[in-house]
């Protein structure tokens, strides 16, 4: 089983194109805040990102970084520049339009690109947002990248037929493509989450396990021996390496099935409740409504009123 995909799929993960920047002479840009992770694609020229905390970094054509959610950064044409703030509403008018935002002035020495990415709120397996730290990738290090790279470029770059879903299905291949890229920068012993538990074998098998067969009624001792393990050593690295143990994991598993199913489908409340494991609609009615403070048809409605998936933008 592809556990990742598995995840983003419930996840309900996607995302969107940015700002499309072409930049000349001296300039610089500061942003505090912008929508879910961010990754900036240099499609052309030199520039240097700053973090806090960390020393400016030169990016090449070709190179990208992706940022967790909420991470302060710059970028300019070289380190010292003063760096003013993002033009919000330019930034979007141009994003809506599939303009370009222009910096500096002509000729234009650097263009880049910026992708956004998210996950339903209401999922609480945390797989994009699992990101810890700026994961920089140089194109010469990936070559995979830069063929992506190029091929969203040129998408963009000449506009035709089914160029919307060709950009929306490289944009998610990106972001699988730096998922990876982030699990080979993780140290041995990666900080607790969802992303570096799948570094443990013993783990990822268990895990394997619960995503195959959601609706089994797994116990630590079971899932040790389907996965020829001891129950004390299951017990000791499942909850080192995700902070719960496996029953409680199977719980918020199913919940977030659940959700998926409810936000996606028309399926009945019954024939979700029995999808993701529970027999009896009302146990699934009352640990739904623990999780959401909703019951699932009350979820269904709300969430579909409301909206509140990130959609993608037109290209």
């Amino acid at each position: 089983m592809d556990l990742l995909a598995d995840a983003l799929r419930v996840s309900g993960a996607r995302g969107s194109l940015g700002t499309r920047v072409e930049a000349g002479e001296t300039w610089g840009l500061w942003l505090d805040t912008f929508p879910g992770v961010a990754l900036h694609v240099v499609t052309a020229g030199t520039l240097w990102l700053t973090v806090p905390g960390t020393r400016p970094r030169r990016m090449e054509a070709g190179d990208a970084v992706l940022l967790p959610a909420g991470t302060e950064h710059g970028l300019a044409s070289e380190p010292g520049v003063m760096m003013g703030p993002c033009d919000r509403e330019r930034a979007d008018r141009a994003r809506v339009v599939g303009g370009v935002v222009q910096l500096g002035a002509p000729p234009t020495q650097t263009t880049l690109m910026t992708l956004h990415y998210e996950q339903d709120p209401e999922i609480s397996t945390p797989v994009i947002t699992a990101l810890e730290g700026s994961v920089h990738v140089a194109a010469s290090e990936r070559a995979y990248l830069d063929d992506t790279v190029r091929l969203l470029t040129r998408e963009l770059a000449h506009p035709q037929i089914g160029t919307t879903a060709a950009v929306n299905s490289l944009i998610d291949l990106l972001l699988l493509q730096f998922v990876r890229a982030w699990l080979t920068t993780q140290p041995a012993r990666p900080p607790t989450s969802w992303l570096g538990a799948l570094r443990d074998p013993v783990v990822r098998d268990a895990l394997e396990c619960i995503h195959r067969e959601p609706d089994r009624a797994w116990t630590t001792a079971t899932l040790a021996a389907a996965i020829r393990v001891s129950r004390a050593t299951l017990s000791r690295r499942f909850p080192a390496a995700l902070g719960q143990t496996p029953g409680a994991y199977l719980t918020a598993w199913r919940i977030d099935l659940a959700v998926a199913r409810l936000r996606d489908t028309d399926d009945t409340v019954e024939a979700v409740a029995a999808a993701v494991g529970y027999t009896s609609p009302h146990a699934f009615s009352r640990a739904f409504r623990r999780a959401h403070g909703l019951t699932p048809s009350e979820f269904r409605t709300d969430v579909r009123t409301a909206a509140h998936i990130g959609r993608r933008l037109p290209t």
